[in-house]
């Protein structure tokens, strides 16, 4: 497994964006597909986005589509999520995740971070 720190959460006004960050660490890190998902209050956890291990392709979820942007520092491995044009209803916990297979992100990644809070609000 890896183990995935995420950071970048908080407070921001409606319209505002956010910079999400999740570093990974351990020895298979650095070939590890990457992803990210949100939680809202009594709800289920939602794929927003994933990004394979080279950075040089990635794929969105339908939650966030077209207000987020996922990219990839593979020297520093970490993944960002650049949240923009946030809504009230954008509020949530987001986690990081990662697995060996890219295709198991969306549904199943083996190693999940303990997640960032992002609040929007005026």
């Amino acid at each position: 497994q890896v183990h995935l720190v995420e950071s970048g959460g908080g407070l921001v006004q409606p319209g505002g964006s956010l910079t999400l960050s999740c570093v990974a660490s351990g020895p298979t890190a650095s070939t590890n597909a990457m992803g990210w998902f949100r939680q809202a209050p009594g709800g289920g956890r939602v794929f927003i986005a994933a990004i394979v291990a080279s950075g040089n392709d990635w794929y969105y979820g339908d939650s966030l589509k077209g207000r987020c942007t996922i990219s990839r520092d593979t020297v520093k491995n970490t993944v960002y999520l650049k949240l923009d044009d946030l809504k009230s209803e954008d509020t949530a916990a987001y986690y990081c995740a990662a697995d060996p297979i890219a295709e198991r992100v969306p549904s199943d990644p083996t190693s999940w971070g303990q997640g960032t809070q992002v609040t929007v609000s005026s």
